[in-house]
């Protein structure tokens, strides 16, 4: 049986998932500082992958933590904008089922031997997410800035191309059986 190796990409990954907890207890009373380790922990998603790659320490635990732990962010920052009614239930809804479904497709793969890879389309839709819950977050609070139009546009952006990889992975995975 395979132990977790913990190199940085792993502890990255898992850093993630701790920073969820405290990412939720510090946003309703403080805006700014939500948004700083919801943007923290962002970070990880990027650079966990990359660092793995670069230094040849891709992991089976890796590959199947760092989508998790990506999926567990967002899907905690969206019911939190929307128990803090910054956010319609509908984009939210959305988006949550889109993953669980891509997550499914994913372990179905896998128990085939087949590994879905990220493709461009789902890390441009990571990256809207990413930014428009960071600009719901922050409303006003940066420089009296309203952000909230940005991350409404971001967050539906990342709908449209949530919705288009999740096509070109259903018919990867396909051409794949």
């Amino acid at each position: 049986m395979n132990t977790i190796v913990f190199n940085v990409p792993t502890i990255l990954t898992l850093s993630r998932i701790f920073m969820i907890p405290i990412f939720i207890w510090i946003t309703p009373g403080h805006l700014f500082l939500g948004a700083l380790v919801f943007g923290l922990a962002s970070v990880t998603d990027f650079l966990d992958g990359y660092l793995a790659r670069k230094s040849g320490q891709v992991t089976s635990f890796g590959i199947i933590m760092d989508p998790i732990a990506d999926k567990f962010l967002v899907i905690s920052a969206l019911v939190l904008l929307v128990d803090m009614s910054i956010l319609s239930v509908w984009p939210a809804a959305i988006i949550i089922v889109r993953e669980f479904l891509i997550t499914a497709l994913r372990a179905v793969a896998l128990s085939r031997d087949i590994v879905i890879k990220a493709e461009m389309g789902g890390k441009l839709k990571t990256g809207a997410q990413i930014t428009g819950v960071i600009c719901l977050i922050l409303q006003d609070e940066l420089f009296g800035i309203n952000l909230d139009m940005v991350g409404q546009v971001f967050i539906w952006l990342s709908i449209v191309l949530g919705v288009l990889s999740a096509v070109q992975y259903t018919v990867g995975f396909w051409k794949k059986i």
